[in-house]
């Protein structure tokens, strides 16, 4: 099945911890139908130190369920994707507005 979120797509959470927040996808499993958003389900990872890095106490962020985040529409508001055909090509475009949002 196409990918309804990708790298890159503006997204916002609609459930968990951090609903209401908004990011950019910085990576996406979709065997595991997961994301990775930034600024989005933080936790604190605890690093040796070594000698390139410091180490200590970093935020980073996790994987996030991709049902629990919608995408952006060109008005913040959250829409869902759908496909259709353009000529001989598919895209994807938002549903509350019927914008394509690749070309």
């Amino acid at each position: 099945m196409a990918a309804k979120l990708r790298k890159g797509d503006k997204v916002v959470v609609l459930a968990g911890k951090d609903k209401g927040k908004e990011g950019t996808i910085t990576s996406v499993d979709p065997k595991a139908g997961k994301a990775v958003v930034d600024g989005v389900n933080i936790a604190i990872r605890h690093t040796r130190q070594s000698q390139t890095s410091q180490g200590g106490r970093l935020p980073q962020a996790n994987p996030i369920e991709l049902s629990n985040l919608a995408l952006l529409d060109k008005n913040g508001k959250a829409t869902r994707v759908g496909f259709r055909m353009e000529g001989d090509k598919k895209v994807r475009f938002a549903k509350t507005t019927g914008d394509v949002i690749d070309a």
